[in-house]
């Protein structure tokens, strides 16, 4: 199966930034549409940001927009997300994802649509 690797997780200030990025294993990493979900203690893993299979459509979910940035590199099977002004509710353990069975354009929001996950890295944003 397709491994991703995690990477850039950290502790920041409030206000601070971070840019995670996921490495993925294969060579269809194009024919992923692929999202970025986190889960905080007590709380379910949701969907942060996701993006189609070029990187034409992205998807955030309100509490991030205008904040995060999601984007790709299919020439180096890599997604990123950049999180920029970040805030202690935005404290996680933040996970990458991959839809095998996307379609052109479509982002899939919920866990169930995902067929592969990275292990998670941790995020801590500090008051």
């Amino acid at each position: 199966q397709v491994q991703l690797v995690e990477a850039g997780g950290g502790s920041v200030q409030a206000g601070g930034s971070l840019r995670l990025s996921c490495a993925a294993s294969g060579r269809a990493f194009s024919q992923y549409a692929m999202g970025w979900f986190r889960q905080a203690p007590g709380k379910e893993r949701d969907i942060v940001a996701g993006i189609s299979r070029s990187g034409g459509s992205t998807y955030y979910t309100g509490s991030v927009k205008g904040r995060f940035t999601i984007s790709r590199d299919n020439a180096k099977n890599t997604v990123f997300l950049q999180m920029n002004s970040l805030k202690p509710e935005d404290t996680a353990v933040y996970y990458c994802a991959a839809d095998r069975r996307s379609s052109t354009g479509i982002i899939t929001t919920t866990r169930i649509g995902y067929d592969y996950w990275g292990q998670g890295t941790q995020v801590t944003v500090s008051s």
